[in-house]
């Protein structure tokens, strides 16, 4: 446990569909890992296909079952399993189900646990809007982010979801 004085900020926000809380900030461990906590209304895109140049995510299903869209390949998660989505693969999830998705991100290293706060001031995103995709697009390189917009049609007419 890191022995600073103050506990890092917690945050608690919503980006469209996905609510994102941070249970564990990378300060307060010498591995630098992060949890964040996500809860996803039923039917709804997480994000659209992205991938991450500087971090591995481990996903751990609360409730509810998660799909997870990875190099090409789609799987189904239920609740009490984990799901691991490695650097430099493009990949999103979804919540095809009824009732909301909740499960644990678990982020190695974490530093990237702080996007969702940064992002979070940004929404709702609207593509029209120049001045809020320049903040979101310098955020995403601050954290190695690349992000398909492009696939949010796609994948929700294809999977019956919203964003």
């Amino acid at each position: 446990m890191s022995s600073q004085a103050t506990p890092p900020a917690k945050y608690d926000v919503k980006l469209g569909q996905l609510g994102a809380k941070l249970a564990v900030s990378a300060d307060e461990n010498e591995a630098s890992v992060a949890v964040v906590e996500h809860e996803l209304a039923p039917h709804s895109l997480a994000a659209p296909l992205h991938r991450h140049s500087r971090e591995d995510e481990v996903s751990y299903v609360l409730d509810g079952e998660m799909t997870v869209l990875a190099d090409d390949e789609i799987s189904t998660v239920p609740a009490g399993e984990f799901v691991v989505k490695d650097r430099d693969i493009w990949h999103t999830f979804w919540n095809a189900g009824d009732d909301p998705l909740q499960l644990l991100e678990i982020i190695v290293p974490g530093e990237f646990s702080g996007l969702f706060e940064e992002v979070a001031e940004l929404f709702p995103l609207d593509p029209t809007d120049e001045e809020k995709m320049a903040g979101y697009q310098a955020i995403n390189e601050r954290y190695g982010f690349e992000v398909d917009f492009e696939s949010i049609p796609r994948l929700c007419e294809e999977h019956g979801l919203q964003m």
